[in-house]
Order: C-alpha cells, then structure tokens, then sequence
C-alpha cells in the first residue's frame, strides 16, 4: 500500500471520476487506473465499481478511503513538522470549538498563543459533533474543544474532561412565557433544538424521557448556533443551552433564561482528539493552554 496510491483513491473520490482525478493529478488515466488496481491487488478486495452512471466506491472502498484520509492527513503533518524543526515554514493546526468556548476562553487563549507561535496560521470550525467526529477521523483537524458524552464517542476518538456545563430552557426578552418555573408550564409551546447525536438538545429529549416528562411536540430541527438564536430572539420559539452563553452580554443579548426546574444534569467540555495519534509540535501547546482556560 503506497502512498501514490492512496492518494489515487482519495482524488477519485474527491473528483468524481477517473478523469477528473487523473487531471487533478497530472497523471495519464492509464497511470491513474494502474495504481488503483495495484491496490486493490495489494488489499485483496475491489474497491470501486464503475458502470453507465460512473465511479461508485464499494464497502471495501469506502472502509478503505476513511483511512486513507486520515493516513495521508498524518503523513503531511509529519512532513510539516519536520519542516518546522529544521527552520522551514509556520506551523498550520485546524481546530473545531463549540461556541462557548468561541464566546469564553478563545480570546484570551489565541492572545496567549500568539505570543508563541506568532506565525502559525490556524483554521477554525464550527464543534458540532456531526463536523468534529468525521474531521478527526479523516485527519482535517488536529483536535476540537466541544461538549460530548463520552459514551456516545466512537472508539477512535478520545475525550479528555474539562469542565462541567449547565444548561437552561431560554426565549427572547418578553416571552410570554418568561416566567415558567416547571416542565408543564413549556407544554405545548415551540422549540428549536439541535438534536444531533451527542448534542445538548439530543440530552435534552433523553433526560425528558427518562424522567417521564412530555417531549416537546413542536420542534424545529437546527444545526447552526446561529439560525437557532436568531429563532429564539425574533420568535417565540423555545431553545436549550449553555447558561453561560445565554448570560452573556453579548452572545446571548435580547435572550432570557428561564427558571425551569428540574434540570437535566450538565454535559461534559472537553477536548476530544484521535486516539492514538499525537497531537503535532504546534498544536499541543494550544490545546494545553484550552485545557488551563477551561479548568479555572
């Protein structure tokens, strides 16, 4: 299994066709197709079909290309860090963080990293679940700062605990429903919850569940931070989230907490990496000074 060769797989996948993928390569389509039947010879298995409709990746291939992602994702950051101990150019460390964090602890930490590494260029991403598990897994990003419960990890990703946080029922200022101290005062009204896997909303609904509470019965599904407080704040639609950022001046303006009782117990904050792959020489220290942040 070579390195051409992976790179061959990935191409495809990311093109669409051979000839794309051959373009995009510089390479003949004959040389193209040599190295992917080469490693299919190598793994034993055929890892693309092709028919009328075009290139389409078998299980086998699809097994094949996470980790072949992730194989050449490591492979350039080993190249980059050699680079960097022999003088060469910055370091680059892409990251994903969940918006308390964004609104908290980054600020402060980006001001403290720059100090060390003055030149290294950092890209940064939304830390959903949904973005971070498949972009640790195909080797995107080196690590993410996001809430999780660890039992609903995959194996392949490690979570370390930094912090405990809890989370509130909340609408806009003038909510009619402001003042609502139970679960029963919420019947009927309009939520907007972000119910992917692992996420606050997903522990929402679980803890209701399991405590025998009526689910909200009209819930508008979303998956950006942004669209579901734009919701909150000019709606009367409902949302659930981290006290902090609903309290803070910024982040959470024309937003009220409500005074809900009981709550579902907080989620976990933390950083979540590969296991087993270590973090390179630029990012450790960044995700070291995230961990000191979030555990003041």
């Amino acid at each position: 299994m070579k390195d051409h060769q992976l790179k061959a797989l990935v191409q495809v996948a990311d093109s669409g066709s051979i000839r794309a993928a051959a373009r995009a390569m510089h390479l003949s389509q004959s040389a193209l197709t040599k190295a992917l039947r080469e490693l299919e010879e190598d793994v034993g298995a055929e890892l693309l079909t092709r028919s009328y409709k075009g290139i389409a990746f078998t299980l086998a291939g699809q097994a094949l290309l996470v980790r072949a992602r992730l194989a050449i994702a490591t492979l350039e950051k080993a190249r980059e860090e050699v680079r960097l101990l022999r003088g060469g150019a910055g370091a680059r460390i892409a990251i994903a963080l969940t918006p308390l964090v964004a609104a908290t602890v980054l600020p402060r930490v980006l001001t403290e990293f720059r100090r060390v590494q003055p030149d290294a260029a950092l890209a940064l991403e939304e830390g959903l679940l949904t973005n971070v598990v498949p972009g640790l897994i195909e080797g995107r990003l080196d690590f993410a700062v996001a809430l999780a419960n660890p039992q609903d990890l995959p194996y392949e990703v490690s979570f370390e605990a930094l912090a405990e946080v809890p989370a509130a029922p909340a609408g806009r200022v003038g909510h009619p429903l402001a003042q609502a101290r139970t679960w029963e005062a919420l019947r009927g009204t309009s939520w907007v919850l972000n119910l992917a896997e692992a996420s606050q909303g997903n522990h929402l609904v679980r803890w209701l569940a399991a405590n025998g509470i009526d689910l909200p019965a009209d819930t508008v599904r979303c998956a950006s931070p942004t669209l579901m407080l734009e919701l909150m704040r000019r709606t009367d639609h409902v949302g659930f989230g981290p006290v902090e950022l609903i309290e803070d001046p910024l982040f959470g303006g024309g937003l009220q907490r409500f005074a809900v009782e009981p709550l579902p117990p907080p989620m976990a904050l933390g950083i979540l990496t590969l296991r087993g792959v270590p973090l390179t020489v630029a990012a450790k220290p960044l995700a070291a000074l995230f961990a000191r942040h979030l555990r003041k």
